[in-house]
């Protein structure tokens, strides 16, 4: 049982701060004023995605393994993770002269595999779930003597992630609402210390997907709650369970935990691309996917925290095209017509009189449900958006085309 008084306080995230001074960068803050209009007042990025590493990961490891005595820091260190974790555990202990092992997920994104190797880890895949991952790297600790560094259920690693807070109080003084993709929960525990320790009134939101939030039924049990299966595109943010560490600091200092739909994360790593350009992973992107899926519910001034930007460019390729279906900027449609020449070009001819770009296009006279004489053209389009799209399907049926589907 953690009290209150064990909890993280200022005086020790401020003193990771002054840690990490010259080893960590102090990110950028952005005004995103396309944001603005559906919370009524500013809205501020903390982007985190261009921390080194790619992500505030690096901000807990090293506090932690700074932490160490000299005696294990010999025995070198061991850690679990899909990918930001990991980077941040092999940089800050190359930086420090530790020796690193780092245990990853088999089907772990590749440009963080190799980041990782890069900084200096001995890598290796294990399991097909990051609790697995967990499991193995625990066993190797304890059968090599290294020491195991958790991702998110440690003082010093809450401590570390903390500065963040620090960061946006000084970058954002008037903030009200502050909003933390949340996955274990080390990164908006420490947030959380630092802003309330000041700042009491700011409200600062958990932010998780919601095929993958195990604080909903965690807070409402009093303790961890393990989940029984996770599906999320954000694997940054895919914890089956949080800790008991993280748990007690979450439920004492932070006000809400919020879930995010797939589309909306999509929807959101699309708009950071496009608006702010910042490439932002899908768990970097889900305090962005609040902003979107709620609007109205967050007095201003708001900070989304952007944790991480290290995504895989075939999921971003896969991840973009997911985004703009749920945005409404593709439309699929099949349409029958007369089987006679020129019935083609005239569809195709309508559509780009409305300013819809032809993506993909299929004619086919073979469908038991097609009348002698008739063809069906499946069109993909790309549009400008949901009123776009009603238009487009509008205007050809008003052109005497039959719109099926």
């Amino acid at each position: 049982m953690i009290r209150d008084m064990d909890l993280v306080d200022v005086d020790r995230i401020r003193e990771a701060r002054k840690l990490l001074e010259g080893i960590i960068r102090v990110t950028p803050m952005e005004h995103a004023r396309d944001l603005e209009r559906a919370h009524g007042g500013p809205v501020h990025l903390k982007c985190e995605n261009l921390q080194r590493t790619g992500s505030f990961k690096i901000r807990g490891a090293y506090t932690r393994l700074h932490g160490l005595s000299a005696e294990e820091r010999a025995r070198g260190v061991v850690a679990a993770s899909a990918g930001n974790h990991a980077q941040g555990v092999a940089l800050a202990a190359s930086l420090l002269g530790i020796s690193s092992t780092v245990f990853m997920p088999t089907r772990a994104p590749l440009p963080k595999l190799a980041a990782t190797r890069g900084y200096g880890a001995d890598v290796h895949l294990h399991g097909d779930v990051l609790e697995e991952t967990l499991a193995e790297a625990i066993a190797f600790a304890e059968r090599t003597g290294a020491v195991f560094i958790h991702p998110f259920d440690h003082a010093d690693i809450i401590a570390g992630q903390g500065t963040v807070g620090l960061e946006i109080l000084e970058q954002v003084p008037e903030a009200a609402t502050v909003l933390v993709p949340t996955g274990g929960g080390g990164l908006v525990a420490g947030v959380a210390c630092a802003v309330k320790a000041s700042r009491p009134d700011v409200r600062v939101v958990a932010v998780q997907a919601e095929d993958a939030a195990a604080f909903p039924p965690s807070l409402a049990a009093g303790g961890p709650v393990r989940l029984r299966e996770m599906q999320t595109m954000a694997d940054g943010i895919a914890v089956g369970q949080p800790g008991p560490v993280s748990f007690a600091h979450v439920a004492a200092k932070v006000d809400d935990v919020l879930t995010v739909s797939e589309e909306s994360l999509s929807r959101a790593v699309l708009l950071c691309l496009e608006r702010r350009k910042l490439v932002v992973e899908p768990a970097g992107a889900a305090a962005v996917a609040a902003l979107l899926q709620y609007p109205g519910e967050f007095a201003a001034p708001v900070v989304a925290v952007v944790s991480g930007g290290n995504v895989d460019p075939l999921l971003l390729l896969q991840i973009i095209q997911h985004g703009m279906t749920a945005g409404g900027r593709y439309l699929a449609l099949r349409l029958r017509v007369p089987d006679r020449p020129g019935s083609l070009v005239s569809v195709l001819s309508r559509v780009r009189d409305l300013g819809a770009n032809v993506l993909d296009v299929e004619h086919s006279r073979i469908s038991g449900a097609l009348a002698l004489g008739e063809v069906e053209i499946a069109l993909k389009l790309e549009t400008r958006g949901p009123d776009h799209c009603e238009e487009v399907h509008a205007e050809l049926q008003r052109a005497g085309f039959t719109v099926v589907g």
